[in-house]
């Protein structure tokens, strides 16, 4: 029996893209987002969700997409990557997809360098890129973010 694996699809423009379901907690509405000093580039900033403070992503910075002011639609998508939980800014999410697993494309034999794509499936529309979470922040931006939310918490040195 082939093996099948959970895609979470969401889309940027034009283009697909997915995460494990097994790493996504929920999707919800837009929020607003409170601006984070010091933060890399790549977080737009944090949210509160449930008391908890999660970081945003900027998927459309990371890809050199276009930047555009966040819609009334647009939707956050909250995953967990081996260190922390955040949320992936989408232009929409429009569900779940079964992909066996041996459709998926590793990266590297595609493109070289983009750790944090782990993988391409081909679909009739195109291709959808799966994000690798884990490796979607570099080491310097995860530095940097802890130190960031460290200092908004009121920890640390004030400046």
């Amino acid at each position: 029996m082939d093996q099948v694996t959970q895609l979470v699809i969401f889309n940027l423009d034009d283009q697909k893209f997915a995460l494990f379901l097994s790493a996504v907690m929920r999707v919800v509405r837009a929020v607003e987002i409170t601006g984070l000093p010091k933060a890399p580039d790549i977080v737009l900033g944090i949210i509160d969700v449930q008391g908890g403070i999660i970081p945003v992503i900027d998927v459309r910075k990371r890809f050199r997409f276009p930047r555009r002011e966040m819609q009334l639609n647009d939707q956050l998508v909250i995953a967990r990557t081996a260190k922390r939980t955040v949320a992936l800014l989408a232009d929409d999410v429009t569900g779940v997809m079964a992909c066996p697993v041996e459709r998926i494309v590793k990266a590297e034999k595609v493109v070289a360098g983009m750790a944090f794509v782990e993988g391409i499936v081909k679909i009739d529309e195109g291709m959808i890129l799966i994000h690798n979470l884990d490796t979607f922040l570099s080491l310097d931006e995860e530095s940097r973010l802890d130190d960031a939310l460290m200092k908004s918490a009121g920890f640390g040195e004030k400046g």
